[in-house]
């Protein structure tokens, strides 16, 4: 298991700069959500634990940043912005896109809570 500098340097290595942004901006939310958050970077992305349960994976692509947010299935989200089977919502953001902090917070923070 790597510490939390391997999503960091995960992170800073994203060859295009809006997916290091948002990247960033989802490991902040996760670490506002989850104070004492573990880190991994497991199947070559980021993975975040709580109590050794995974709680969110941001992940890349060509043309994408994804937040997936584990343990999803009591929350209530919107259809147009998450996929994904019900214990396991992704959103998906291509160049241009942003997200609410403040939305998201309490989201991680509810599907976390059980973990």
């Amino acid at each position: 298991m790597q510490n939390e500098s391997g999503s960091k340097r995960f992170i800073e290595a994203l060859k295009e700069s809006w997916q290091r942004e948002l990247a960033s901006k989802l490991r902040e939310v996760i670490h506002q959500a989850i104070p004492d958050v573990q880190e991994r970077i497991q199947y070559k992305k980021p993975h975040f634990l709580k109590n050794g349960k995974y709680a969110a994976v941001i992940s890349t692509s060509k043309d994408t940043v994804s937040f997936t947010l584990f343990n999803a299935a009591a929350l209530e989200l919107p259809e147009d912005k998450f996929d994904g089977p019900p214990e396991r919502k992704t959103m998906k953001l291509r160049q241009g896109d942003s997200f609410e902090p403040g939305y998201l917070v309490p989201l991680v923070i509810q599907a976390s809570s059980t973990l």
